[in-house]
């Protein structure tokens, strides 16, 4: 009885422990799971948790999101929070006179796709339509500065980077930020290896491609 008494008193005096406990963590906002992370917002800052609510990603302030988005619209101006769609999320970096240039992490917070782009879709089927940028380097001025001509293209893309299709250059848009307005995708993926390209007179027209994962 004695023995009873003493372990019903130790119970009351010792904190017990599980290894079910939950740990609680304040976030300004929680998006929806996709491909097993969440994404998590603190201020302006992201980061993702997985399903244990274990911070996988620290925060960060690269990952695209828009508190107005439209999600009607395709590329960066309709993604309302960071997400993983194929393994990528998007992130945007500042570049020549604050002209926002957009690219991709993986699950480990990796840049894998680097930022050379001016608009992109999220990736689709392992597919991602953008305005891909090259920069041709056409000599030096009388001052001794580069003179450079920007050439764009919108393209598909994999997840890895790669140019799978160029769909048509790109013309009339202006990289100087006072003037400057991301420009409008006119492609978009509508099945695994079709493609909707929009029309000067805004008519869609359909393309067969050869694409292989």
């Amino acid at each position: 009885m004695k023995n009873i008494l003493a372990t019903l008193t130790l119970l009351f005096v010792v904190p017990i422990t599980s290894s079910s406990q939950t740990t609680i963590n304040s976030y300004d906002e929680i998006a929806p799971f996709s491909e097993g992370l969440a994404a998590v917002r603190r201020g302006n800052l992201w980061g993702f948790i997985d399903e244990e609510a274990k911070l996988i990603i620290d925060f960060r302030d690269d990952l695209v999101w828009n508190k107005a988005a439209d999600i009607t619209v395709l590329g960066v101006l309709g993604i309302r929070y960071p997400q993983f769609k194929n393994g990528r999320c998007l992130i945007k970096e500042l570049k020549g006179d604050d002209i926002p240039y957009y690219g991709f992490i993986d699950k480990t917070g990796a840049l894998v796709i680097k930022p050379e782009y001016l608009n992109i879709t999220r990736f689709d089927q392992k597919y991602a339509i953008g305005i891909f940028v090259r920069e041709a380097f056409q000599g030096k001025n009388e001052i001794n500065l580069n003179i450079i001509d920007y050439i764009f293209t919108e393209v598909v893309v994999n997840t890895n980077g790669e140019i799978m299709w160029p769909i048509t250059q790109r013309e009339h848009i202006l990289t100087s930020k006072r003037r400057y307005e991301i420009p409008e995708l006119r492609a978009k993926l509508i099945a695994k290896d079709l493609l909707a390209v929009k029309t000067k007179a805004n008519t869609w027209e359909t393309k067969k491609l050869n694409l292989k994962l």
